[in-house]
């Protein structure tokens, strides 16, 4: 097959896991683009389908072995001809998996995902041309946001986290190479951008022997087309003072803040080697609620850890009670193969986990309401993210509100409401999912 030939071929992707792992798939994508191929958003008109998993935990492993399956069922019907599997779960199963998936056609490993157009060459027998680029990354989010990854993998070595093992150490990316990227996001009609890492506040430490976060989000805070400006995934024993003054003092720093705390009992963050204990992480907590009231907060937390008694959890129910996180994500602790938290003595059951779990996603549900109720009558201003045919509506996000894991915005049409405006709404009610309200 010819170059011009294999050119005629249409790729599409299924996106898997976190929005780390998205920033690598659009990277991917952009090599393809840059390379000639036409990326097509539904796997049914694609030739060519890359499906870039996660396997974090064994329920993101399972849902990506589903997508495989699904995929090779369409190459035996003759509906797709090649199937590339990236991201972590051949990172983290490569033999297996070479031999469970006989129809797929090619697996990368995270770090070969430069050589998604080499491998495309190798499966139709193409030579094999120059190394591309990656280009613009394909936006496969509404496009009026994207996601900057500024490091990759961890040091922190939790106790109950693959991350090390699949991601390896934690590597920063040039400062210069962000500002590049982030102006190319900027091009592209991007109005707010979310700096992502397995843990942003050590942004710089590897790489210029210092933390250079805020130093990295004052050069970013200066791009003229650069609307706002969000962290997320920042380890509490890294947010200080330095941090909390630049986001409250700098317009475009959203008033948001992503903090997994993962337990608030003592014996718990100390098996899980979190570096905060219970009194820090409450001083944390009091710090900003305190001096910085205007800051909404999201963390995350694992139940069923081992070692987790009742006391240890009733604890955890408390807290989130108090605390009044304005958004909080929880998981059953999954024992995953090498890590240290496998081997650990008195497991709890799964039966318990899943009743603990649906017990304080209740109590923070519960939070939430009181929150959003608090939010009736405010007027807001709203970044318009898409509109959803189904109800005729726009739905958009505020800086108080991260797209995709917080609740969004919904409000019908003025006459003169475009995706990517930013419009005034008052909120006038809340409908347990997505704010309502009316555009002024």
């Amino acid at each position: 097959m010819t170059k011009k030939e294999l050119l005629d071929k249409k790729v599409s992707a299924i996106s898997l896991g976190c929005d780390k792992n998205k920033v690598d798939l659009e990277k991917m994508l952009g090599r393809l683009k840059e390379y000639g191929f036409e990326i097509v958003a539904d796997v049914d008109y694609a030739d060519i389908v890359i499906v870039n998993t996660c396997a974090f935990i064994q329920p993101a492993e399972e849902e990506a072995i589903a997508n495989i399956i699904e995929m090779e069922a369409m190459k035996k019907m003759g509906r797709i001809e090649k199937i590339i599997v990236t991201g972590c779960l051949p990172e983290r199963h490569f033999s297996e998996m070479k031999i469970n998936f006989p129809d797929v056609d090619g697996f990368l490993r995270v770090r070969e995902n430069t050589e998604i157009c080499a491998k495309i060459e190798e499966l139709y027998g193409v030579a094999k041309s120059k190394k591309y680029s990656e280009g613009h990354r394909v936006l496969t989010s509404s496009g009026t946001y994207a996601y900057l990854k500024i490091a990759d993998g961890c040091n922190n070595a939790c106790s109950y986290c693959t991350i090390p093992r699949i991601r390896g150490r934690y590597i920063s990316e040039p400062m210069d190479s962000l500002v590049d990227e982030a102006k190319n996001l900027l091009d592209q009609g991007v109005k707010e951008i979310i700096l992502v890492a397995q843990d942003t506040t050590r942004y710089g430490e590897d790489l210029y022997g210092k933390n250079m976060l805020v130093e990295l989000c004052k050069k970013l805070c200066k791009l003229k087309d650069l609307k706002w400006l969000r962290i997320h995934y920042a380890y509490p024993e890294k947010v200080d003072k330095e941090l909390l003054d630049f986001i409250a003092k700098e317009d475009k720093m959203c008033k948001y803040l992503d903090i997994p705390l993962q337990h608030i009992d003592s014996d718990i963050l100390l098996s899980m080697r979190r570096r905060l204990d219970e009194e820090k992480t409450r001083d944390l907590v009091s710090l900003i609620r305190t001096n910085y009231p205007f800051i909404k907060l999201r963390s995350t937390f694992i139940v069923g850890y081992p070692g987790e008694d009742g006391i240890k959890f009733n604890k955890l129910c408390k807290f989130i009670k108090e605390a009044k996180f304005e958004y909080a994500g929880f998981f059953a602790y999954s024992k995953e193969p090498n890590t240290a938290s496998f081997f650990m003595p008195k497991q709890i059951r799964e039966r318990v986990k899943l009743s603990r779990l649906k017990k304080v996603q209740k109590i923070q549900r519960n939070v939430m309401l009181e929150k959003a109720s608090q939010e009736r009558d405010r007027e807001i201003e709203v970044l318009v993210d898409r509109f959803d045919e189904s109800t005729g509506n726009f739905v958009g996000h505020s800086q108080n509100l991260s797209p995709l894991v917080d609740f969004g915005v919904r409000f019908v049409d003025n006459g003169c409401v475009r995706v990517g405006d930013f419009v005034k709404v008052k909120i006038f009610d809340f409908d347990g999912s997505d704010f309502k309200g009316e555009v002024l």
